[in-house]
């Protein structure tokens, strides 16, 4: 059989502009099927756009109200990184993500830590959506339990993604359709609520900017839970392989997505902020049962809005964005097998759906183990929310510094805006949203960390190290 790290390329992408994977010592084997549109789509599905209903008082309490601005913060750091997504997209056009990006661009071993930092993400994100989903859906329809719930929406998931790429890309616009127009429903509705002075009293420009609590250290601490509204547009880079157009649209994609659901997170909280009873109370104690938003919601339309928005969270958490988490997190582990970072078996690729059928019952295990014993925790959700921004956070940095090292050190480039300057604004704003982080996050993610460094070793040991194909000249 022929090595696929050996084997000579076509030496363009679809799109005629950039490498092809089989100029990196690759086969072809996923299916080249989507459009910018699909992914588009994919990436705000991913991050989905009424993300913020679901961690609404979280982020308003860590905030001090001021949940605006943690989100338009958000938003401007993760720009930062969409645009080094973009390059490094461009260089290497493979399933991976930050995986292949820092593994090329800086060394394989730096790929692997990269790798395995944002597994902490990809792997455990499944997992507190299915938890979120069930959680609120119990809420609903309290006779049946969370974890009935969590299993439907696991099984289902499953099934879709196994069907292949092509019919999760119609079910992701379906989903995509319906979210929006719930959320069109909120705005609208929170307005007119607004205007006939229905609000909760609060001054226009509080969730922006509060001089009373206002400190850089509030807003960046916010920032650190509110980013798991973004994480997602990152997971268009890893169906790079399945893209039919050129490499640039995975950049485009990105950032496209990233600046439509953006914006969308700064308005639906702005409005909801001005609607939430007793924020005083919020700020102090909380939101224990995670009904912040509807409650919001239900204060400018009436009980009916609170159901609709939160059976819209149970389902755009549970499904759709699960979905393609599910997807992306496959993606992944299938990169990682291929170059011998993972067991083999997680490479296989389905026959006939081209899928990799492996990875995708693995991820569907993992979520369902994961979210079960969560839910024996008081803390589950909040435990989990906190690994999966810390894993995705720390991967990103290594991305930046993948980028200048990449193409301004080796490539000898002097195009400084994007391959310096940028990355390295990037870099100094994640550091310190990390540095802000809560302190568990810190520990568990710095174990995790620890766990990967020992394992690296172990391969490094064992000869397991990839030997990676030359870029075709």
């Amino acid at each position: 059989m022929t090595d696929p790290r050996t084997t000579r390329p076509p030496a363009v992408s679809p799109g005629g502009d950039t490498p092809s994977v089989e100029a990196f010592g690759y086969h072809q084997e996923l299916k080249r099927s989507l459009s910018f549109t699909d992914l588009l789509v994919y990436g705000l599905v991913f991050m989905v756009p009424i993300a913020p209903f679901g961690i609404f008082g979280s982020v308003f309490q860590a905030s001090g109200g001021m949940i605006a601005l943690a989100y338009a913060v958000g938003g401007l750091a993760m720009a930062f990184t969409a645009a080094s997504y973009s390059q490094m997209s461009r260089a290497f056009p493979m399933a991976g993500s930050v995986y292949t990006y820092a593994g090329r661009g800086i060394a394989q071993p730096v790929g692997f830590i990269a790798g395995w930092m944002i597994l902490l993400d990809y792997v455990l994100v499944p997992g507190l959506l299915y938890l979120i989903a069930g959680v609120a859906m119990n809420a609903i329809v309290s006779s049946i339990p969370v974890w009935v719930w969590l299993v439907g929406f696991v099984v289902l998931n499953t099934v879709v993604n196994y069907l292949g790429i092509e019919f999760t890309a119609r079910i992701n616009k379906l989903m995509l359709i319906g979210e929006l127009i719930v959320l069109a429903v909120f705005l609208v509705i929170g307005v007119v609520a607004l205007a006939r002075g229905e609000g909760n009293g609060l001054d226009a420009l509080t969730p922006v900017y509060n001089s009373d609590t206002f400190s850089f250290s509030l807003v960046f601490g916010a920032v650190s839970i509110a980013v798991l509204s973004f994480l997602g547009f990152d997971g268009i880079s890893t169906l790079a392989e399945e893209n039919r157009d050129s490499a640039r649209s995975i950049g485009k994609s990105m950032i496209a997505a990233l600046a439509l659901a953006g914006t969308l997170f700064i308005v639906q909280t702005w409005i909801a902020a001005l609607l939430v009873p007793a924020p005083d109370a919020l700020i102090a104690e909380g939101d224990a049962g995670g009904t912040a938003f509807y409650d919001a919601a239900e204060a400018a339309s009436g009980h009916w809005l609170y159901v609709v928005t939160a059976v819209a969270t149970a389902i755009a958490w549970g499904f759709a964005n699960s979905l393609v988490a599910q997807a992306a997190t496959s993606r992944l582990l299938f990169a990682m097998a291929r170059d011998r970072q993972l067991p083999s078996f997680l490479a296989k690729v389905h026959p006939t759906r081209r899928v990799p059928i492996n990875a995708t019952l693995l991820v569907a295990a993992v979520s369902l183990v994961l979210g079960l014993y969560m839910n024996s925790r008081d803390d589950g959700i909040s435990l989990l929310s906190t690994l999966v921004n810390f894993g995705a956070l720390s991967a990103f940095l290594l991305l930046h510094v993948a980028v200048v090292v990449h193409y301004v050190v080796r490539q000898k480039s002097r195009d400084w805006w994007r391959h310096l300057i940028v990355p390295v604004i990037g870099f100094a704003i994640l550091a310190y949203v990390i540095y802000n982080a809560k302190v568990a996050a810190q520990e568990l993610g710095f174990v995790w960390f620890g766990i990967g460094a020992v394992l690296l070793v172990f391969l490094l040991v064992t000869g397991r190290k990839p030997v990676l194909a030359e870029e075709a000249k």
